[in-house]
């Protein structure tokens, strides 16, 4: 997930400025087994858990989230909302590797079956949280869907923007100003909340603005770089919805995604509209 470098605007993943918390309590009930309502809602289109995170270990992206991966509390809190996903019962799961890599995912992740205290040595969101799903849910298959393209999301900066620079520069100053409902601080935020917070479908918005459509502002005078590098950014999202339907999938599966949440953003986007696919509620299962 790409967003402006923070030597560039003084932004962070969360911004720390709201007092407002835009999730629930969690609740101290048991969690329960979701309905059949939910778990079959409707027997013609595949059922789709579309799950945005941060990425929990090394990533190239321009911004990070604070978080220790090789913690031995971080890894049972996140095993913990793994029990939780499980309940979805995913006989497919999908993660943000591209298809190349799918042969080496596989052995991996059939070796942490076979051993799930296997250490790995940089451990991220698919090795703590997509594995553990797996396990708990005796689910055989995963695959990668990313596509790598690169895209100049900083244009807005190096070229003399003769759109609307005002606007733009207002806007990437503090961006979450903007989504209140979402503009939380982080630091008060235990792992749960967090991932409630990402999977806020303000916040989806949100990240799609910064990252693509707020670049729409961005041009010379006969130029549309700010939209193309936006295109880009929107081609990528394309490409991996593409090869998610390159997967061979029936009606009887039922298929968990796990990206950087603006990947996230996008297919809840594609999802919706759907008619192959149906996208259930994520809260269902983040209790």
């Amino acid at each position: 997930m790409k967003i402006l470098n923070l030597t560039i605007v003084s932004i962070v993943f969360i911004l720390c400025s709201c007092k407002e918390h835009p999730t629930k309590e969690p609740s101290k009930k048991s969690h329960k087994e979701p309905t059949k309502e939910i778990l079959n809602k409707d027997p013609r289109k595949i059922s789709v858990l579309n799950f945005g995170t941060f990425h929990m270990g090394f990533t190239s992206d321009a911004n990070t989230t604070d978080f220790n991966q090789h913690g031995k509390e971080n890894q049972s809190s996140v095993h913990e909302i793994a029990k939780k996903l499980s309940l979805f019962k995913p006989t497919v799961i999908l993660v943000e590797r591209t298809p190349e890599f799918d042969k080496k995912l596989q052995t991996e992740y059939k070796k942490y079956l076979n051993n799930p205290k296997k250490n790995f040595k940089q451990p991220s969101e698919i090795e703590l949280l997509a594995y553990e799903l797996g396990r708990i849910s005796e689910t055989k298959r995963i695959y990668g869907i990313d596509h790598r393209m690169g895209y100049n999301y900083n244009v807005g900066n190096e070229i003399e923007n003769l759109i609307d620079s005002a606007w733009h520069d207002r806007f990437y100053k503090n961006p979450l100003k903007f989504y209140p409902l979402v503009d939380v601080n982080e630091n008060s935020l235990d792992l749960l909340d967090k991932l409630k917070l990402t999977n806020h479908d303000r916040y989806l918005d949100f990240l799609i603005t910064v990252n693509a459509d707020m670049l729409t502002h961005v041009g010379s005078e006969k130029g549309f770089e700010g939209a193309d590098a936006a295109a880009k950014y929107y081609q990528r999202n394309l490409r991996m919805y593409s090869n998610l339907n390159r997967i061979n999938l029936t009606e009887n599966d039922r298929v968990f995604i796990i990206m950087g949440a603006s990947h996230t953003a996008f297919f809840r986007d594609f999802i919706s509209r759907s008619p192959k696919y149906e996208m259930v509620n994520t809260f269902e299962y983040l209790k």
